[in-house]
């Protein structure tokens, strides 16, 4: 049967391409069949469901033969199953309904790591820890256990009742528990902290609905802090809502200063302009970057640099310059298509290139990137220089594929050889740092903060205990690696075991103390770099 519906498809597609080569090619053609010609794709279905030898659904057979349709668009025009829209959607929508826990899947069975506060999972007593064996009746273990099925389970409308059965640590039977589904938000400001004195460090996830209420409020909070100047960390942030990065970016620039403007064919030039509104017009930026950097993110970094605003520091961004409009369909399907390009102040459309249809190719740059030796050299890093467009003040930068930073940062290799790579591979290293926080939950808890939990694991020997875990499962010790590797294991294993008992707030500061894009732009803050930029700026523009 499966074979017979993909000849149907492949039967469906060859007609409808060579209709649509036909009315190319010949206008009599098309006068030989009248009935196809305002809608030749509706006709094909109409004919095949009305005259087709067998029987066959044509809503199974459209859902399939759409993708493909749209496949044969730019990389970004997408279609979304009915099934699949709320998901899609929830991620940027900024709430969603569910329990309100963090969970790992370890060994088949879903642990526990966090319980959101105020949420529904903490109000009958759920603990991080917690061991979910049951839903709604039915045991919920083994390899059906995913991530997305995790989720189908315990995500729900708002108000229903999923009954749950823990196995918690300090009991011998399972605990019941029924949880009624309510809101839970979902935070795209990973983390606000201040780095040092007066230097604050933001880091932002994606460009969703309530992203810039978040971000606000983070600067507030760091401003509390009498911090002065700000890190902003898009490293990995693959974008999101337009108007929340125009947004965003609005905060730091003076009035009537270009943010970004969008055209496409039946779409005008619309610019965005900054209102003067901004509440961080004087202050300190540097905004870091990397190959994973995309869309509302190159938005918000082309602004800063293309008006001198602020320092841009790491490595080139992912090239994604196409807007794209969610259109709702009558099933509750939807169509995210591709309506206009974006284009950064100085006029960079900072699209890469791409071949209509020709998603593989498109998906494997990032790859090519690696190999070609980019994310270590700066000089690795193909840069268009037909397409040069200049900043502000007058610095030149690049068109064609992504934002090229001021300040390039090759990826930290320090302490990655073949021993890490089999450690963070194997699962190993993860499913330790849970069960010793879970082991030692009761000495752990003592500690508020995560310095003084930093200073309690440093005297421990994590890095003994880990590498024997490890290899119980299976990866062999090899002590010259494990030494040659020891401070990064140690710096990963203490963030981790930290964000299972306080979460984000304590993961970050413990696992970028070493960073070296953040510390080079701790670095640009001292020494004024963005400021003097800024400027400069600032006496042009006058």
């Amino acid at each position: 049967m499966e074979s017979k519906n993909r000849h149907i498809l492949y039967l469906v597609l060859t007609l409808i391409i060579g209709l649509l080569l036909g009315a190319y090619f010949s206008n009599a053609l098309l006068k030989r069949l009248p009935v196809l010609n305002n809608n030749k794709f509706g006709a094909i279905l109409n004919l095949i469901s009305t005259k087709y030898v067998d029987s066959i659904s044509v809503d199974n057979l459209t859902e399939k033969a759409i993708p493909l349709l749209i496949g044969g668009l730019d990389p970004h025009s997408i279609y979304i199953p009915a099934s699949e829209l709320q998901s899609v959607n929830d991620d940027l929508e900024g709430s969603f309904s569910g329990i309100g826990v963090q969970f790992n899947i370890m060994r088949d069975t879903i642990s526990i790591v966090a319980v959101i506060s105020g949420g529904p999972s903490e109000k009958v007593g759920l603990l991080p820890g917690d061991r979910i064996v049951k839903i709604n009746d039915s045991t919920f273990v083994g390899k059906k256990v995913t991530n997305e099925s995790v989720m189908k389970k315990l995500r729900g409308k708002d108000g229903s009742i999923v009954k749950l059965e823990i196995k918690r640590n300090t009991s011998k039977v399972l605990l019941p528990f029924k949880i009624e589904r309510g809101e839970i938000p979902v935070n795209s400001v990973d983390v606000a902290y201040r780095v040092e004195s007066t230097i604050g460090y933001i880091k932002i996830s994606k460009f969703g609905e309530k992203t810039y209420d978040e971000f606000v409020s983070a600067l507030a909070k760091l401003q509390s802090q009498k911090c002065s100047s700000f890190i902003i960390d898009l490293r990995g942030n693959p974008g999101g809502f337009y108007n929340i990065a125009v947004a965003m970016v609005n905060e730091f620039l003076p009035k009537d200063r270009l943010i970004v403007y969008t055209e496409g064919k039946t779409m005008p030039r619309s610019d965005e302009i900054s209102d003067g509104a901004g509440s961080m017009q004087n202050n300190q930026i540097v905004v870091l970057i990397d190959e994973f950097s995309a869309s509302s993110s190159e938005i918000f970094a082309g602004a800063i640099q293309d008006n001198d605003r602020g320092l841009i520091v790491g490595r080139r961004s992912y090239g994604k310059g196409l807007v794209q409009q969610q259109y709702p369909l009558a099933d509750g399907s939807a169509l995210r298509l591709t309506i206009a390009r974006y284009y950064t102040p100085s006029g960079r459309c900072i699209q890469k290139d791409y071949q209509m249809g020709d998603s593989e190719n498109y998906e494997q740059d990032i790859v090519k990137r690696y190999l070609h030796g980019e994310f270590d050299s700066q000089d690795s890093v193909k840069l268009n220089k037909k397409k040069t467009f200049k900043t502000l003040i007058g610095r030149k930068v690049y068109a064609g594929g992504g934002i090229m930073p001021d300040v390039f940062v090759p990826r930290d290799t320090f302490g990655t050889n073949s021993y890490y790579n089999s450690l963070t591979n194997s699962g190993a290293f993860y499913q330790f740092c849970f069960e010793y926080a879970d082991r030692n939950r009761k000495t752990l808890s003592q500690f508020k903060t995560y310095k003084p939990m930093l200073e309690y694991l440093q005297n421990q020997d994590i890095v003994g205990e880990l590498t024997d875990f490890a290899h119980e499962k299976g990866v062999r010790r090899r002590p010259i690696y494990i030494e040659m590797s020891r401070k990064l294991i140690e710096t990963q294993a203490y963030a981790l075991i930290a964000r299972n008992m306080l979460g984000d707030d304590a993961f970050y500061p413990i696992y970028l103390q070493d960073d070296v894009t953040l510390r080079r732009a701790v670095a640009a803050i001292k020494n004024k770099e963005a400021q003097k930029l800024a400027l400069k700026a600032l006496s042009v523009a006058q």
